[in-house]
């Protein structure tokens, strides 16, 4: 009984803070100050974590609450300077420019962001980039080497089924469909390297033409230092990419005490305080993790997932709600089900017979997750974002082998030609597989006809970019599957012209669906509490966790729409 106590007492203490900081108005921020806060792990397309999360351990980072902030201290003239830390970050590239982004928007309305770099380790590209932005860039004594390249690892786990003796018979379509090939391959095959070589080379080239045009250096000098890979920091500042090397409080003792202002404390300043002023309401819809039928908003272990019955139902409140003006739907989602991305595919259709509604994508958009984006009224992706993969599997294990090593013996029964296709332990039958390969032909058609119809064009142009193939922002808008490069800020634009709603005016965004009752809001938290304790004991690697957070909320047995499972370019 104590641990439930505790976590009372600690919810009352924490909400009395939080309502004597509203009573006060926030913190007394004097003219010329620094707002310091710190970029760093991982940040979620997901509403900011109810306030007693962090009593149970549960530190869960909203990249929209992180960009508001920055969005406040861009109107905030008392504001002369934003010192950022930036640490280990464990997020996309996508996500990665929307932070970029606003770094750059501070600078050009004069907050003078300077980052101090604290990474360790080999290699630091990612965090290195989004620092780029800044007007000044330290880097700590004593860290890694942040220049190294970019690489990419892809993991085929057809061998280890071998040697367990499973059998898993794959039905596909698409010759790029690199998903079937990660889970019963054991390495790439000619297409699947075209793609993971196409998309390499189109975020490298966005990583260096980034740090060139923020560095004011030339291309060529990026590639010079990511050859020779300097660990020295000297070396780079010598060459123009830095601009010292400097400890954090070196630079916070610049600052005096009475001008610094805890990112903690900037949070209760009032955005109306800065002139923030909505003439409208937007409604924002999150999807984010592998797409399953059913409600809900996390996994068992924590992941979040795009639920349709949850994601159909805030389509349908917000269509509804005359006080909303438009839908922004911020997808991160490497698909799922190929089932409920028809259902919410309907439902977006639905919904934009109301009002406009704008697809946004972070660093993940692909397959199911592009199927039901495609009903929207427009589509804004980052230039790194993953998107298409237009391509359709079914996976199938046969368990038979792996029960014969531990003596274990089945006997199996059946009425219809195809009953087998629900038993764990045979090999499909050549009519079986025959059946399931005409089955993920024709979820692979339907997938082309809804992109079709939901982009204004022929089925014939659609396939012809289809395939199963992956494709950076930057390719897919060339190709007619996004419209618009850009973050949030850039969909939420498109939102206002197809509402009729001027550019300068200010909108506020309102999370659908509304928050759930503190009592389930705390059992949720609860359980990913445990979930989270018991995860943090298992040696998961970041990447790895979130292919688990996909696997386990996937459905078997019927047509799945994902991409290659493991693209991680660091």
């Amino acid at each position: 009984m104590r641990r439930p106590r505790w976590v009372l007492i600690a919810l009352l203490v924490l909400a009395l803070v939080v309502a004597l900081s509203y009573l006060r108005g926030g913190p007394r921020i004097e003219r010329g100050s620094t707002l310091v806060l710190e970029l760093s792990g991982q940040y979620l397309e997901a509403p900011d974590a109810p306030l007693f999360a962090s009593v149970l351990g549960l530190h869960r980072q909203s990249l929209l609450g992180q960009l508001s902030e920055l969005r406040k201290a861009e109107r905030d003239d008392r504001i002369e300077q934003v010192l950022i830390t930036i640490r280990d970050l464990q997020i996309g590239w996508a996500k990665a420019q929307e932070l970029r982004d606003a770094i750059r928007a501070l600078r050009d309305k004069g907050r003078r962001p300077v980052v101090i770099l604290e990474v360790e380790g080999f290699g630091a590209n990612l965090e290195y980039y989004v620092a780029s932005a800044a007007e000044k860039l330290y880097v700590a004594p004593g860290g890694g080497a942040p220049l190294l390249g970019l690489a990419e690892e892809h993991m085929f786990l057809g061998g280890l089924w071998e040697k367990i003796g499973l059998t898993v018979q794959v039905a596909q379509v698409g010759r790029y469909k690199g998903a079937a090939d990660s889970i019963a391959g054991k390495e790439m095959n000619e297409f699947y390297r075209e793609q993971a070589e196409r998309l390499l080379d189109s975020v490298d080239g966005q990583f260096v033409a980034g740090i060139a045009e923020a560095r004011g250096v030339a291309v060529d000098v990026v590639r010079k230092v990511i050859g020779a890979a300097p660990s020295r920091p000297e070396v780079l500042q010598e060459l123009g990419l830095v601009d010292g090397v400097e400890t954090r409080q070196a630079l916070l003792d610049r600052v005096p005490e009475e001008r610094r202002v805890d990112a903690a404390a900037y949070a209760s300043v009032d955005p109306a305080s800065l002139g923030f002023a909505p003439e409208a309401t937007f409604a924002l819809i999150y999807g984010s993790g592998a797409i399953q039928s059913g409600s809900g908003s996390v996994s068992r272990s924590g992941q979040p997932v795009f639920a349709s019955d949850t994601v159909i139902a805030a389509l349908r409140d917000a269509a509804k709600d005359d006080e909303i003006r438009a839908i922004v739907l911020r997808i991160d989602s490497p698909g799922g089900s190929a089932f409920p991305s028809e259902q919410i595919w309907h439902a977006i259709r639905d919904a934009k017979k109301r009002k406009p509604v704008v697809a946004s994508f972070s660093d993940y958009a692909a397959s199911g997750g592009y199927y039901l984006a495609s009903a929207a009224d427009a589509i804004v992706a980052q230039p790194a974002t993953l998107t298409g993969s237009i391509g359709v599997f079914a996976v199938r294990p046969a368990l038979g082998g792996l029960f014969e090593r531990f003596d274990v013996h089945t006997s199996t029964l059946g009425r219809g030609p195809h009953a087998e296709i629900n038993l764990m332990s045979p090999e499909l039958s050549p009519d079986t597989r025959d059946w399931l390969q005409s089955d993920v032909e024709d979820t692979y058609r339907r997938f082309l006809a809804r992109v079709a119809e939901g982009r204004g064009r022929s089925v014939e142009e659609v396939a012809a970019v289809a395939e199963g193939a992956v494709w950076t922002g930057e390719q897919a808008v060339t190709r007619g599957l996004v419209d618009a490069i850009g973050g949030l800020r850039s969909a939420v634009a498109k939102a206002k012209d197809r509402a009729g709603i001027a550019q300068g005016a200010d909108v506020a965004l309102t999370v659908y669906p509304p928050p759930k009752p503190l009592a389930e809001e705390l059992r949720d938290a609860l359980r990913v509490s445990v979930a989270h304790e018991l995860g943090a004991a298992l040696p998961w690697s970041p990447a790895l966790a979130r292919v688990r957070g996909w696997l386990e909320a996937v459905a078997t047995g019927g047509p799945i729409a994902l991409p290659p499972l493991w693209i991680e370019i660091r």
